[in-house]
This record gives C-alpha cells, sequence and structure tokens, in this order.
C-alpha cells in the first residue's frame, strides 16, 4: 500500500476555534462565522465540519459548497446557517438560496435588485444580508454612496443587514491600510445606524484581524486560516497564538539507494553526492499536492523520541521524492512528517515561496485521508 496519508485532527480543529472565541471581547463576543471554503481550506468539510460544531455559521464562497456543507450537516444533525461570502452568481441562485436558507453577500447591483424585487421570507435567515462596503481591498463591494442607498433599500424591503468589509493588510501589524479601512468602515457603519437602523450589526475581521484589531471584532468575525491552525498574524506563530496544526501531512520511505560521491539525484540533477551519500525515496509528490519547487526544504523525522530534520534534495516529482538520510539508520517503511505538528505548513511553505493557505487547498485526493479525535 502507497503510504501517504492526510490527517485531520478533530481535536485541534475544536481547540483552534475555542481560541478564537476566548480572544473576542467577554463582555460582547462576536460570533463566528467559520469558514470552510475551497474544501475547508482543503481539510475535507466532511473531515471538518465536527470539530467545528461550536461555530454560529459556516461560511463558504459558491452555491456548490453551500449545497455540500448543508448536506454534511443533515448528516450529522447540525442545524447551522450557511453564509455565500461571494453572494450569488444570477438569479438562479438567488433562488436557490431562498429555496434553501442561505445567508447572502450582496456587493453589487444585479444581487441587490435579486433581494429587493424577489424579498426571502421573514422567518428565512436569507432575510439578513451581509452588505458589502470596499473600504480599500478594491475588489467586491460598493462604494460609500453606493453602500448607504443599498442599505436604505434593502432596510424598506424588510431585510436585516449586516455591514461587512474585508481587510488587505491586517496580517501585517500597524499597516496603514488597515488604519485608513477601519475609519472608513467605522463611519458608514455609524451612518447606517444613525439614519436607518439602530439594529444594524457588522463583520470586519478576518484571522488576522481577531488576532491583531481586537477593537473591531463588532457582531461577527470570520475565522479562517487560524481554525486550521495556520499562520495568521506575519509577526507570530500559530503555535504563539495558542493555535495547533489540524492536518498531518505524511508519508513513508519505500525505497532506499546508496550513491557515490558525484552522482546526482532526480530530474535535472540539480544535487550531486560531495561524498558518499544513502537516499530515501518517499512515497510523495506534487501529484499528492507536496510543492515541486521548494529551496532548502526539510522533512521531520522522529526517531527514538528524538526530531531530525532531514533535507530533500533533487527535484520533487510527480509521485516521489528524496531525502538524504546519511547520518540517519533508517528503513523501508519508517514515517516521515512533511508537515503538521513540529513543522508547520508555514514553515514549508516559505520554501516554497508561498503561503500555508495554498499548501492545504492544493492537498489532493490521492493521499489516504482519515479524521482523528
Amino acid at each position: 500500500m502507497r503510504n501517504t496519508t492526510i490527517t485531520i485532527n478533530q481535536t485541534a480543529l475544536a481547540h483552534n476555534l475555542s481560541t478564537i472565541k476566548h480572544t473576542l471581547n467577554p463582555d460582547r463576543p462576536a460570533k463566528v462565522l467559520a469558514m470552510v471554503k475551497a474544501n475547508a481550506y482543503g481539510h475535507g468539510i466532511s473531515h471538518t465540519l465536527s470539530g467545528l460544531g461550536e461555530a454560529d455559521a459556516f461560511g463558504v464562497a459558491c452555491m456548490s459548497e453551500a449545497l455540500e456543507v448543508q448536506e454534511v450537516c443533515q448528516t450529522l444533525d447540525m442545524d447551522k446557517p450557511i453564509v455565500l461570502i461571494e453572494g450569488v452568481f444570477g438569479f438562479d441562485e438567488w433562488q436557490l438560496a431562498r429555496e434553501h436558507g442561505f445567508g447572502c453577500v450582496i456587493h453589487n447591483t444585479a444581487q441587490l435588485n435579486f433581494a429587493i424585487k424577489h424579498p426571502a421570507k421573514p422567518d428565512s435567515f436569507t432575510r439578513t444580508v451581509w452588505l458589502k462596503y470596499n473600504t480599500g481591498m478594491n475588489r467586491l463591494g460598493f462604494d460609500k454612496d453606493g453602500v448607504i442607498c443599498a442599505a436604505k433599500a434593502l432596510h424598506q424591503a424588510g431585510y436585516k443587514l449586516i455591514l461587512t468589509s474585508h481587510f488587505a493588510c491586517a496580517d501585517e501589524p500597524n499597516h496603514p491600510i488597515t488604519a485608513k479601512q477601519i475609519a472608513r468602515f467605522d463611519e458608514i457603519l455609524h451612518i447606517l445606524r444613525t439614519d436607518i437602523d439602530t439594529d444594524i450589526q457588522a463583520s470586519l475581521c478576518n484571522s488576522a484581524g481577531i488576532f491583531s484589531q481586537p477593537d473591531c471584532h463588532h457582531d461577527w468575525v470570520r475565522a479562517g486560516i487560524a481554525l486550521y491552525g495556520g499562520k495568521a498574524v506575519a509577526d507570530r506563530t500559530a503555535y504563539e497564538l495558542g493555535l495547533r496544526p489540524a492536518m498531518t501531512f505524511g508519508a513513508s520511505i519505500f525505497a532506499t539507494h546508496q550513491l557515490r560521491t558525484g552522482e546526482s539525484v532526480s530530474y535535472g540533477g540539480l544535487w550531486t553526492a560531495d561524498k558518499p551519500a544513502q537516499i530515501g525515496v518517499l512515497s510523495v509528490g506534487y501529484g499528492d499536492g507536496y510543492p515541486r519547487v521548494v529551496n532548502g526544504a526539510k522533512v521531520l523525522i522522529i526517531k527514538e523520541n528524538q526530531p531530525y530534520f532531514v533535507p530533500i534534495i533533487g527535484r520533487v516529482a510527480m509521485d516521489t521524492m528524496m531525502i538524504d538520510i546519511s547520518d540517519l539508520s533508517l528503513n523501508v517503511g519508517d514515517e516521515v512528517l512533511l508537515w503538521g505538528d513540529g513543522l508547520p505548513a508555514h514553515q514549508v511553505a516559505s520554501w516554497a515561496n508561498t503561503i500555508d493557505y495554498e499548501l492545504f487547498c492544493k492537498t489532493t485526493n490521492r493521499p489516504t485521508r482519515r479524521t482523528v479525535v
């Protein structure tokens, strides 16, 4: 059996959610929208929802994800609101959202018209609209005048409103764009609550904002990478924030070779032995989701309760990668950690010049997936 595994830890997910909740203002704790878009950041919807059962709602990017999350929730006997954070992509999807009771972000005129001309039932969660204000991300959302007009129209149509926006640079401490976004958001929120409805709610913080902007938690926070034990802010590791990795990516040695001085390894001959060496071949590659290009990357091997960081040598292939095990006595079948507890994914991501979000999302269905509690 090809022993390449991705293990999702339900206890770690629950711990991370609890850590996030304890970070919120205890006098007026925000609700947590647990982001499970992109197949729960590559962790797998069916493998994660149980661990996130204490979330107040689930957030997804599109209708197909919403329907999958709803189906899994039903199998788990879990009743949670589901929010489409990019809203609907057409009138047919608005009809589906109304039918299934999904919450929707509204960030453009077409979506606004769907909601006003074809209102959701008064007792439906779809009756609560997440109104997107573009405070500086410059990606989605209404401008200042547009968001006020949209809020008035939605309020008159009987909708409850949650003003929302998205930070561009909250992961970088004291970034000037963040301060501008907060000021713009606060200004509009004050106007809406003064001129339209004092009960209008607000949601501004993503994972980075939860930890870096404690005064901006408002009524809802949108937790994403932090739920999975990823790196949420630039100046602190997930471990320093009290988070645990939810995903363990592992493989095993399935062949070993002795190399003579001057022999090279893998495609392109990028690594050459400068002395006699022993290599281990792992049953994992970019076909499983490990990045093809890594510079200075290592794997973690636990031997006799001691951690050893062993270098990857040569180019990672589709199905295999090679490690230098000259200094260790290892055998076929010995287990190797690619990322997880002890070797965080953000460290691997730095070797690949990317972020841990991308590593998680690029894991494929080929490794054996399993869940532990």
